[in-house]
């Protein structure tokens, strides 16, 4: 046993004099029973990321290329946890956390078209081991700061040695420009500790328009160049000269 683990059991020998050995036993019960509650999100997360992965090699056979550009993950912090449910005025209690909060788990999904967003989420849905319990489509419905993506709250199950257990996640799909805005915006307003100004607020509404206006452009393309026959090359030509000189007016009047 190494110096640093002597000193975690000094750590943890004056904690409990302090406190009482009754009082530790129990925080130590409740941090393990709060550490295996994690655990079996993290296994959530894992079974949803595998089935999203299988979707993408299927479809990849299907249609000679991947919808899937990314999957991430993530796992709510145990200070986000507390904050939540403070907020929203629940018992900081792992009864609570498992009832009442659905995004602990989160899996994000990122796709190259708008059409494969609701291509995967519908496959996803149709599985009969996937419970849907919520759906927002900000997609079809931006919220009013320009945000687009749809999430889903979704319940799979997790198999371990002796039972099975129902685990909640949240997934937000969305393609790589409504990603690329988010992010940005994210980082904009990270670096703001009051609201943003009304006409900074406009403007980045204003870039969601234009990330919008990309992934309907390019959803059009991707079908045209689909179904495309050789006499459709020059209408296609044209038309992606026309989105050039939309875009290039629209730039020019956010810097005016």
């Amino acid at each position: 046993m190494d110096k640093l683990q002597y000193q975690t059991l000094d750590d943890i020998e004056r904690l409990r004099t302090a406190v009482g050995p009754d009082r530790m036993e129990h925080a130590l019960q409740k941090t393990l029973e709060f550490a295996r509650l994690m655990t079996y999100y993290r296994c959530a997360m894992m079974e949803i990321e595998t089935k999203f992965k299988v979707l993408n090699e299927e479809f990849s056979l299907r249609f000679d290329r991947q919808p899937i550009n990314s999957i991430t993950t993530r796992l709510k912090n145990p200070l986000s946890i507390q904050e939540k449910l403070v907020h929203k005025g629940l018992p900081l209690s792992l009864e609570s956390i498992e009832r009442d909060l659905h995004d602990i788990a989160g899996i994000r999904v990122v796709c190259s078209f708008i059409e494969d967003v609701y291509m995967l989420a519908d496959a996803l849905l149709k599985q009969d081991d996937i419970t849907l319990i919520e759906k927002k489509d900000y997609i079809a419905d931006p919220k009013p700061n320009g945000y687009r993506s749809l999430h889903l709250i979704v319940e799979v199950p997790i198999f371990l040695e002796h039972e099975k257990r129902m685990m909640k996640a949240e997934i937000q799909l969305r393609t790589i420009a409504m990603d690329s805005w988010a992010c940005m915006e994210h980082q904009l307003r990270y670096k703001k500790d009051d609201e943003l100004d009304i006409q900074i607020a406009e403007e980045i509404q204003a870039c969601a328009e234009l990330s919008a206006t990309l992934d309907r452009k390019m959803n059009w393309l991707k079908n045209q160049i689909a179904s495309e026959s050789p006499d459709d090359s020059f209408k296609l030509h044209k038309e992606m000269e026309r989105i050039r000189s939309s875009l290039s007016r629209t730039q020019d009047q956010q810097k005016d």
